[in-house]
């Protein structure tokens, strides 16, 4: 049952309507300095934020960047260890000024903190943090090395966190109500019955799990935290996925749409808990996967 609260009594205290003891409002009060100003702009848009993105320099994370921008993002930076792709000068050129990378190492959290502090010296602050850098490895469970296995969890849990960890940090010292957006997968819900890896699956998991205990901790200081799973999506990663000579009849029976997604139609979602709009969402994960039968 839900009970009304009236604020005040008369004599300064609070009370519920059910009865119960009233509460003491100077020291039980919620704090409201969350909120949204009155004057609060609801379009979905990512004007004036500035956004970091890490593996945004192919794939989804550039898909991301591409969206991003296309909302007025004031400046969007690729986090990433490998050089830009030819993509990525192509996007940056369309969105010159706008589209920025700086070279970063997710598994080593001194290289994530500075990476975070060149952003903040160029732009005067950081808005968003994305998790996205990742890898994969499709095998069957008793092939993987041990070594093979910690190298994943590494980069997509460690390398998830150091940047979740080092993005708070900031907004909490500038006083930024920011959002952080974890990548996790659908694999994090049910295995991947077309390309097989448990360890993959394990670290989406953790990730996605690991964005609902950061939401909780972290809504105090206005700092939103959130995850996206993608289905498969059309990158250099899942080109085996279309080439299966079974692919057909699989996206005949499966049901749901027959094809992958592009990066940019994961982006939508990313603006949107990017966005002020969010300003009450935290601590959920968005599943993406047109063809969720598949897996």
């Amino acid at each position: 049952m839900v009970h009304a609260v009236s604020l005040e009594n008369g004599s300064g205290q609070a009370e519920c309507n059910n009865g119960t003891a009233p509460m003491d409002t100077e020291t039980d009060m919620p704090n409201l300095s969350t909120l949204p100003p009155p004057d609060m702009n609801w379009a979905i848009t990512l004007k004036d934020k500035v956004v970091a993105i890490t593996g945004a320099n192919r794939g989804i994370g550039l898909g991301i960047a591409e969206v991003c921008l296309a909302n007025n993002a004031k400046a969007v930076y690729s986090l990433d260890l490998m050089e830009p792709s030819e993509e990525f000068a192509a996007l940056s050129k369309k969105n010159a000024g706008r589209f920025k990378y700086l070279q970063m190492d997710v598994t080593k959290e001194e290289s994530v903190k500075q990476a975070v502090d060149q952003i903040v010296e160029a732009e005067g602050a950081i808005h968003g943090m994305v998790a996205n850098a990742g890898m994969t490895r499709h095998q069957p469970a008793l092939d993987f090395s041990m070594e093979q296995v910690e190298q994943l969890f590494r980069l997509n849990v460690f390398g998830a966190w150091a940047c979740a960890t080092a993005a708070a940090r900031k907004f909490i010292s500038l006083g930024v109500k920011g959002s952080i957006v974890f990548t996790s997968s659908m694999t994090s819900y049910r295995p991947n019955r077309a390309a097989p890896s448990a360890p993959y699956g394990g670290t989406k998991a953790a990730v996605r799990n690991m964005a609902h205990t950061l939401a909780m901790e972290w809504a105090p200081h206005g700092i939103r935290v959130n995850s996206i799973s993608p289905g498969f999506v059309k990158t250099a990663m899942t080109y085996y996925v279309e080439s299966s000579p079974d692919w057909p009849t699989k996206m005949k029976y499966y049901g749901g749409m027959p094809r992958l997604a592009l990066p940019q139609e994961l982006g939508g979602a990313y603006v949107y808990l990017l966005s002020d709009t969010a300003s009450y969402t935290t601590g959920i994960d968005i599943p993406i996967a047109g063809i969720v039968g598949a897996w």
